[in-house]
């Protein structure tokens, strides 16, 4: 679906001199919960003047203008999002999110320094103190994101205690523990090792796994319930059973791109040993056919985890929105259907490669649109209870570090 036909489709839906961002409540006129519809009024073509500018001067300054370039990304997003009809604002400044920049990079500079000199000690406690700190690098992130993050005059906050955030942290800690007493284990078995000691290791990727998965729940809910719109608190409904069974479904979509595209690669791959058979004597032409062999299946195993990647994120996408509120005034409803995301980000994919990265910036656009339309906001008595005290800036350390990582400001 193009962004022409989705703001075609939003539009038809609403009644003659409806708002654009209100959801017509006509049919319960007795309710006092006023639904707003969130859209996104930026485009392709806009965005993309942005995103060239970004990539030319971080490419010039040798990745410098990295943290520039993520703040004219998250400002022109957030500044054509519309919630209830009031644009989101992001307020970070430069100078945090530069010296978070630096202070990463400097810290990365002395991980590598020491893994390339040998320095298994340090390399040791780099990674010991990594593992310590990641809870307090997370929390920081999202101090620092929503603190950055204003509309309609309020600065919204995360408030956690730091025993909180090192608490719902646990299964880092056990995982490091599951994978520390395999190595123990497997150091202590008598060479070589019997058949049945490869299911340690498998255990515990098992038990990883299920961390991982316990994790992110731990940290969503942890940073719902304790977010703040002005004076009022995120309210939390999802359990972990619902994160499981979205991930064992993801798993399944995982498997079923895997077994297409491995029936794909077998046809191929017979077709071209077939080829090769016919090559002998032309070292040229059979060096070509195998290197094409690769990329093949590097691209292969790149759009396998595409649709499944993309699977995941619509419905966490769903249970989060539908399942979320502020306080006992609002709630909000999200409708995104999971098959179309995963058809576009697949469409996206495709039109990025077959333009060597330039259709990037549309794609960021039209995936971003998806999700924010699909999302309603349902408030109880006016969107004017959500004013709040505005709280002070965080610093940008935590969120350069959580960027490196993945997590993104947008996307």
């Amino acid at each position: 679906m193009t962004e022409s036909d989705s703001t075609a489709l939003r539009t038809a839906s609403r009644q003659p001199g409806q708002s654009a961002h209100r959801v017509n409540t006509s049919e319960h006129p007795g309710h006092s919960i006023d639904p707003y519809g969130l859209e996104f009024s930026g485009r392709g073509g806009e965005f993309v003047r942005v995103w060239i500018v970004n990539v030319l001067l971080t490419v010039v300054t040798l990745g410098f203008y990295t943290p520039f370039a993520r703040r004219r990304t998250a400002q022109y997003f957030y500044s054509h999002t519309l919630v209830a009809d009031s644009p989101l604002e992001f307020t970070a400044h430069k100078r945090g999110m530069v010296l978070g920049f630096l202070l990463m990079v400097l810290v990365y500079a002395t991980f590598k320094l020491a893994a390339d000199t040998g320095q298994d000690a340090a390399v040791s406690l780099l990674l010991l103190a990594g593992a310590v700190l990641a809870p307090y690098l997370w929390a920081s992130a999202m101090r620092f994101r929503l603190a950055s993050t204003r509309w309609r005059g309020v600065r919204l906050q995360f408030n956690a205690g730091w025993g909180e955030v090192y608490k719902a942290s646990w299964p880092v800690f056990a995982m490091a523990l599951a994978w520390m007493a395999v190595a123990a284990s497997l150091g202590a078995l008598p060479k070589p090792l019997a058949p049945w000691a490869l299911l340690l290791p498998l255990a515990a990727l098992v038990a990883s796994l299920l961390c991982v998965i316990r994790l992110e729940f731990n940290y969503k809910s942890l940073l719902v319930l304790r977010a703040r719109v002005g004076s009022h608190h995120g309210r939390w409904k999802p359990v972990y059973s619902d994160f499981l069974r979205i991930w064992l479904a993801t798993l399944g979509v995982f498997l079923a791109g895997v077994l297409l595209v491995g029936a794909l690669v077998g046809l191929a791959v017979g077709g071209s040993l077939s080829l090769l058979d016919g090559m002998r004597g032309k070292g040229l032409a059979a060096m070509l056919a195998i290197a094409a062999a690769v990329v093949g299946a590097v691209l292969g195993l790149f759009f396998v985890s595409a649709p499944a990647r993309a699977y995941r994120e619509a419905r966490m996408h769903q249970l989060v929105w539908n399942n979320v509120g502020v306080s006992h005034i609002a709630r909000f409803r999200c409708d995104l259907r999971a098959g179309a995301y995963v058809w576009l980000r697949v469409k996206n994919m495709v039109l990025s490669l077959l333009t060597l990265g330039f259709y990037r910036p549309f794609a960021m656009v039209s995936e971003y649109r998806m999700k924010v339309e699909s999302v309603t906001l349902h408030v109880k008595g006016g969107v004017d209870q959500l004013a709040g005290q505005l709280v002070e800036q965080q610093g940008g350390f935590g969120d350069a570090v959580a960027d490196a990582v993945g997590l993104g400001l947008v996307g």
